[in-house]
Parts: structure tokens; C-alpha cells; sequence
């Protein structure tokens, strides 16, 4: 496979053995793939290392077959992404999310643009907390994970904003029962999450919580260190 001028964003990137970057990124058409830039730490090295970081958006170029090819072109296409203050860890809570859940060489276009759409969204003034939801979202849908948002899956009505549920993993809402052991969550949130329309402070914190733990399942359980991480009361996940 010999690939030119892809639009690509790097996620993660370290050493690799004396000379070279071990690349995780994500691009355009080919989804999640990995890349060695090798000799890029030398010197005089023809592929220009400064720009092989998260968060600039470049055209790459590569070579190769199977999880590791190797990196023959790299321009940036635009000005790195800046944010103020913590969003930064937004940013790296997006590019942990996408290396833990996303599996090398499966292709989803809107993917990328929803990365890249959020990313956009933390460096400008738009909300930092709907931005992630909306991202994490998003991101169960190109999984396959698709949510159900403006139903009961019980009984196929849709939801009421006014009325309360008790969101199934790997199912969706149903009537709430008052079990303390299930995810309570309101309509109203659910049906902002469906529509787009930013929630209020109240629902949002709601839908925080089922993210949470939906993306929490899909993890098996595991966690992310984003989660963990100093990062401000709109961001933490």
C-alpha cells in the first residue's frame, strides 16, 4: 500500500528504538493506523519532527501493509489546534478515547470529522462539557454502538421530556422503576443528546454520568486516565 497527502491527526507519539517515532494517528480514510517515522530523531533528518505531535493537522503520506508501515510524507495543512487553560486535557481525553476504543485499519470518514469538529469546538468558546458529549456520542455511533435517545425499548413510545428512565447498557431507556440500582436519567437530557439542543446544567451532569458509563462497558469495564487526570470541573470525565 502506497498512500500521499491523507488528512491525518497524530494521536499518540514515542520513542522508537535509537532513531525513530512510533505514531499512533488518526486520518480521513483509513481510520486509526500506526506509523514509523524512522531517523526522525537524527539530526539532519529528511522528515521534519517538529511537526509530529497531537493536535496539528497534517497530510501524511506512507507505505507498507499490516499494524506498522512506514511514514514517507508529512506537511502540515492548517495551524495547530491552541486552547485556553485545561480544555487542553479535553483534547488529550479525545485522542485517549479514539486510541482505546478504535482498532487499526478500520475506516470511519466521519469519525475524522467529528474529531476534528470537537477539537475545533474546545479551542473556540463553544461549551467544553456539551462538546465532549456530543463528541462521545458520536463516537459509539461510528463504533456501531448507536444509542437509543427518543424511545422506550419496551414499548417502542417515544420519551417524554417531563418523565424519568432507567438507561439499559447495551439497550436503551425504559420507564423508571425506582430501582436505585439502575442509571437513572431524565428524557429531557436524553432527547437534547438526540436533537442537539444543549441541556441545562442539571441534564448535563446527567448525561455525563451515562457516558460514563456507557463508555465504561464498551471498555470492559476498564477506565481511562483521562478520568484521573487534573482536568476542570466541565471537562472531567
Amino acid at each position: 500500500m502506497h498512500v500521499d497527502a491523507e488528512p491525518a491527526l497524530i494521536l499518540h507519539a514515542r520513542a522508537y528504538r535509537e532513531t525513530s517515532l512510533l505514531l499512533e494517528c488518526l486520518t480521513r480514510s483509513h481510520g486509526r493506523i500506526g506509523l514509523i517515522a524512522r531517523g526522525v530523531r537524527r539530526e539532519r533528518s529528511r522528515l521534519p519532527r517538529g511537526l509530529l505531535q497531537p493536535l496539528q493537522p497534517l497530510l501524511l503520506g506512507w507505505t507498507g501493509r499490516g499494524e506498522l508501515m512506514t511514514m514517507t510524507q508529512a506537511e502540515a495543512c492548517a495551524a495547530p489546534f491552541s486552547f485556553v487553560g485545561e480544555r487542553i486535557y479535553s483534547a488529550m481525553y479525545l485522542n485517549e478515547l479514539v486510541l482505546r476504543l478504535c482498532a487499526r485499519g478500520d475506516p470511519h470518514s466521519d469519525l475524522f470529522d467529528h474529531y476534528v469538529q470537537c477539537l475545533n469546538r474546545l479551542s473556540s468558546a463553544q461549551p467544553e462539557a456539551w462538546s465532549l458529549r456530543r463528541f462521545e456520542r458520536d463516537l459509539l455511533i461510528a463504533l456501531g454502538y448507536g444509542l437509543v435517545l427518543d424511545r422506550e425499548i419496551e414499548s417502542g413510545q417515544a420519551l417524554q421530556a417531563s418523565a424519568e428512565y432507567a438507561y439499559v447498557i447495551d439497550g436503551g431507556p425504559r420507564a423508571w422503576s425506582g430501582n436505585p440500582g439502575d442509571l437513572r436519567v431524565s428524557g429531557a437530557a436524553l432527547l437534547a443528546l438526540a436533537t442537539d439542543e444543549m441541556p441545562s446544567s442539571r441534564h448535563m451532569a446527567e448525561l455525563r454520568r451515562l457516558m460514563r458509563a456507557l463508555l465504561q462497558h464498551q471498555l470492559g469495564g476498564g477506565s481511562l486516565n483521562a478520568w484521573t487526570m487534573r482536568m476542570s470541573p466541565a471537562a472531567r470525565e
